[in-house]
């Protein structure tokens, strides 16, 4: 009787320290690394994080930290974003190591698991990536408070869905909407976004911003992207597009390239967001859509199946140059 119950309340204890443990921060003061869970929040769109009309309840998220080793004095960060396939095998966790060995620290997020989602690949309207901008704000705002981490030297990184985090980051009315100070990303690097729906704000935050394109992606078509980096350029920002000859989408996995023909994409859509009043317009006809209904029924229209996905070792190699070189400008890193 007396094992019982010692062993009834070990299990107790066990359960209750868990329960502190799990219990998502809101700062890290105690210094504290590994897998964080914090909190978020999930707006359904633009106009949702804008104007803060997302749940309050927010979102339960997390993410794992990293430090440099044997870094002296508060080092840089940078918040790594997945994109639509969830966080993959042999990339953010590889990027976080290149990262760190440049003396950076890494907080990867994970969007998706949280939210009980694995993919959103396959329909991109499973969640907006509003959200996915929503938990690297609200990384952001966390890393801040690390007392080894540089608030003034915090980056953002992403890939596909997390390049446009990584992009749309930079438009003031949208990091307003989880940022309450002028707490900033430092840097923007972003690794084959989607451009084809190009998200405008009137002020931008002005940090540098680099995209490195896949030359033959035909899932985020790198066009596109060229006409976004026109945009920042023409607001005071420093942009930096790169596009590696023959890569395709996902350029930095492990895997071959591969046709998936299940891919959605938003290839085929040519339209512009103005973040600040949730305006919509076709770049192609010229027509500006305000209903809510026809904004949806447009984009359902034009999204398109199909496309090719994998590694480029030659891409790669590049592209851990011009990473390193952009990071160590962006936050005055000594060469190693």
């Amino acid at each position: 009787m007396r094992t019982a119950m010692s062993a009834a309340i070990a299990m107790l204890f066990l359960t209750l320290v868990h329960r502190a443990v799990a219990e998502p921060v809101s700062s890290l003061a105690d210094g504290r690394t590994g897998r964080i869970e914090f909190r978020s929040v999930t707006p359904g769109g633009p106009t949702e994080l804008v104007r803060r009309t997302y749940p309050a309840a927010g979102t339960v998220v997390s993410g794992t930290l990293v430090l440099p080793q044997a870094a002296e004095g508060p080092v840089p960060a940078m918040v790594i974003a997945h994109g639509g396939g969830g966080i993959l095998k042999g990339r953010e966790d590889a990027w976080a190591a290149r990262l760190n060995a440049l003396g950076i620290a890494t907080f990867v997020v994970d969007s998706f698991a949280p939210r009980g989602l694995q993919s959103t690949s396959r329909d991109q309207a499973r969640l907006s990536t509003m959200a996915n901008l929503a938990d690297a704000l609200a990384a952001l705002r966390l890393l801040a408070s690390h007392p080894r981490i540089d608030p003034a030297r915090i980056g953002v990184m992403g890939f596909s869905r997390g390049g446009q985090v990584a992009l749309y980051s930079a438009l003031e009315p949208l990091r307003r909407g989880v940022i309450d100070d002028d707490l900033r990303f430092a840097a923007h690097v972003a690794l084959y976004p989607s451009c084809s729906i190009l998200y405008r704000a009137a002020a931008v935050s002005g940090a540098p911003v680099l995209m490195l394109l896949g030359g033959s992606d035909d899932y985020t078509p790198a066009a596109a992207c060229h006409a976004y980096s026109d945009w920042f350029a023409a607001k005071g920002a420093a942009v930096r597009v790169v596009t590696y000859s023959g890569a395709h989408h996902d350029f930095d996995i492990p895997d071959p390239p591969h046709f998936l023909p299940a891919l959605q994409s938003a290839r085929g859509c040519n339209a512009e967001v103005e973040v600040d009043n949730g305006a919509v317009r076709r770049l192609d006809t010229g027509e500006r859509l305000r209903d809510p209904a026809a904004i949806s029924a447009y984009f359902r229209a034009c999204m398109q199946r199909g496309a090719t996905v994998g590694g480029d070792p030659a891409a790669l190699a590049r592209a851990e140059a011009d990473i390193a070189t952009f990071l160590r400008g962006a936050f005055s890193l000594p060469v190693r």
